[in-house]
């Protein structure tokens, strides 16, 4: 997965950065009090979250036209900006289970409970999904490509 490459890349240069500041400081520390001696340093890294955009094939007027019809239906998505990232995903969220297609948790990320939610909407008002699986496959991608042509007129 492409954000676990980079999330791994990224915790990878912190990791070097926090250890050559530690041992630039322990460096200056020594050559400031040679006699003294120098702290052993515990570096703790947290987790860094990367919320990628995830358009699942729109173009970025699609997508601005599928975040258009959700802002319109009362859920803003922040930006029309055609990239589809957590604001977006938790508006289309929070108006997949106010409808009834459950989406499951608002966090603005889109896993298969939303594909889920998706894929249930999109069958709903008569296009083909292939299926309620979860997984954004071929039909699901092209199903949610054709309706961001309905929306078309929304912006």
């Amino acid at each position: 997965m492409t954000s676990n490459t980079l999330t791994k890349a990224l915790l990878g240069t912190l990791t070097a950065a926090t250890l050559s500041i530690g041992t630039l400081a322990g460096a200056t520390t020594a050559t400031a009090a040679p006699a003294q001696q120098v702290p052993t340093q515990t570096v703790t890294i947290q987790a860094v979250t990367i919320q990628a955009v995830n358009n699942l094939g729109l173009t970025t007027t699609e997508a601005k036209s599928v975040q258009c019809y959700v802002r319109d239906a009362g859920f803003s998505p922040g930006a029309i900006d055609g990239q589809l990232g957590s604001n977006s995903w938790k508006a289309w969220q929070r108006f997949l289970n106010d409808r009834g297609f459950n989406a499951g948790t608002v966090d603005g990320v889109v896993g298969p409970n939303t594909i889920r939610g998706l894929q249930r909407f999109l069958t709903y008002i008569g296009y083909d999904t292939g299926g309620i699986d979860g997984i954004a496959g071929t039909k699901t991608r092209a199903a949610w490509k054709a309706f961001s042509y309905l929306g078309g007129g929304w912006c």
